[in-house]
């Protein structure tokens, strides 16, 4: 859905969930901010039992100049609408028409903008994500499509703020469609300072206090665990950010119970466990997770939970889940590893179509870069000889121009145009940025098309376990490998290991007939 085909409709009616957050309010805000700006009566409104008392979302309201408005007596508004339903399109925002947390109002036409699970049966007209961090994200990935330029500070300053809040202080951002919109939007970072240190109550610290009190620790694995009262979703952080600095505990998880499941954080201080690998490890099949690599969290589904797992208590479940995290993974440092090749099959790459670019034609030498993708953040630097290559899905990985000159074919065709063909696979255009002025580009703006020569060979074989591989590129952060997955080496360099995802590895990859 774009925004372009909600315009027809007018007036328009943008509803956040009951008991709003900052990211319900951001996001309806740019909303109506928009449909305004192409001549539509556009209104921002919420319901429920509650109206907005948190000393931070008072502050952001004011400071923000957000015209919201507060239906306390739903049957009266309804019942005073033309026909007892609302005229035009109403727009819920952060939330789904029809669910728990949203009071239903009855709408001529329904709209859906969310970026949590499907909870309901959908509207025709609907845009959910659940991919991304916040709503406030969703919402401008919209304003940008529909050609919304961003210019206000105060707007600019909403959306950051929705991010800010719904991901734990970015502590849990994992798409990089959020780190994007974090870096784009026009922010006046006093008034975050002023909303941050306006987030927790008196009762809120008595929450926090009471759960430190309280543990569940593993000796073996160097693990601990909490369940805290129900509190905002920054407390959590706040727990997990003190349980971590105890000199026992190399990883955490603080978590408590919602109306719909479970909230929790994460946090590591070891390279071997990544915070939002391990929380997307918990969540995996009940609901999601991710972040960055020392602090992450995510949310289980109640129903999904009870499905799975009806009869484990929440204490259980984390334990059992965190287990089964540490017993089952090989850890692989690649520098030092000999690797077994006796139950490996040798392969050879298809001649496929993929990217590559020369890193010294987008930056100067010795820039310090991050080339951001789908999968994370790479850290480099511009080097004579460096080759970043694009793989089918958009996935990036650095060469060596004598390696990449042994085993592909160089075209001067833009890979632009696999991208815009659809020969290529990109859910995300991987970007480069530079680190030491702010600058961001597109990697496919200067990549060409290199096509698979026959001399890049490789030893595989699939796993069974997970595997994390600290490359010998990079051996601070870990390449994940799940069952299905393939580990592999290059035939010409026994401590050049990685991991192939399993869907790209066969689109990449053929066997080899003999040694």
């Amino acid at each position: 859905m774009r925004l372009e085909e909600l315009v027809e409709y007018d007036p328009i009616m943008v509803q956040c969930h009951d008991n709003p957050d900052a990211d319900a309010i951001a996001a309806g805000f740019g909303l109506c901010r928009y449909f305004e700006s192409m001549g539509r009566q556009a209104k921002l409104i919420y319901g429920g039992r509650n109206k907005i008392q948190k000393t931070n979302l008072l502050l952001m309201l004011e400071h923000l100049n957000i015209p919201i408005t507060y239906i306390e007596d739903v049957a009266a508004y309804v019942q005073a609408q033309p026909g007892g339903k609302l005229p035009g399109l109403l727009i819920t925002v952060d939330c789904q028409y029809g669910a728990g947390n949203v009071t239903k109002l009855p709408a001529e036409h329904v709209a859906v903008i969310d970026h949590h699970q499907i909870e309901t049966r959908q509207a025709q007209l609907s845009e959910i994500n659940p991919h991304v961090g916040s709503c406030s994200t969703l919402v401008w990935q919209m304003l940008c499509r529909a050609g919304y330029e961003i210019r206000d500070v105060k707007l600019g300053t909403a959306l950051y703020y929705g991010l800010f809040t719904d991901t734990n202080q970015f502590s849990e951002i994992f798409n990089p469609l959020d780190m994007d919109m974090r870096e784009a939007v026009p922010v006046d970072k006093t008034l975050i300072t002023l909303f941050r240190n306006s987030n927790l109550s008196l009762q809120e610290m008595e929450v926090a206090g009471v759960a430190m009190i309280r543990h569940i620790y593993n000796n073996d694995y160097n693990y601990a665990i909490i369940k805290s009262n129900p509190c905002d979703p920054n407390i959590l952080g706040l727990i997990s950010d003190f349980l971590i600095q105890v000199a026992e505990v190399y990883c955490c998880v603080v978590f408590n119970e919602t109306k719909d499941g479970y909230k929790f954080s994460v946090r590591s201080c070891v390279k071997e466990v990544q915070a939002n690998e391990l929380a997307a490890f918990l969540a995996e099949g009940v609901g999601s997770g991710g972040g960055h690599l020392e602090k992450a969290g995510g949310f289980i589904n109640m129903t999904l939970y009870e499905e799975a797992y009806p009869t484990l208590h929440s204490e259980a479940f984390f334990s059992e889940r965190l287990n089964d995290y540490f017993d089952h993974c090989q850890v692989i440092y690649a520098k030092k590893y000999e690797i077994d090749l006796t139950d490996m099959q040798l392969f050879v790459k298809k001649p496929i179509p993929l990217g590559y670019v020369e890193a010294k034609d987008v930056l100067p030498l010795g820039t310090p870069i991050t080339v951001r993708t789908l999968e994370g953040d790479l850290d480099m630097a511009v080097e004579e000889d460096l080759i970043i290559m694009i793989g089918i899905k958009g996935e990036v990985y650095p060469n060596r121009r004598e390696r990449f000159a042994r085993t592909y074919e160089a075209t001067q065709r833009p890979y632009r145009e696999c991208v815009e063909h659809g020969q290529s696979g990109l859910l995300y255009e991987p970007t480069i940025h530079d680190r030491s002025t702010g600058e961001v580009r597109k990697l496919s703006d200067y990549a060409k098309v290199c096509i698979a020569d026959g001399g890049s060979r490789i030893y595989a074989k699939e796993l069974i376990e997970r595997v994390k591989v600290f490359t010998t590129w990079d051996e601070e952060k870990y390449m994940l490998g799940r069952p299905g997955d393939y580990l592999a080496v290059r035939y010409d360099d026994t401590h050049d290991i990685y991991v192939v995802e399993r869907d790209i590895f066969f689109k990449t990859y053929e066997e080899k007939k003999g040694r």
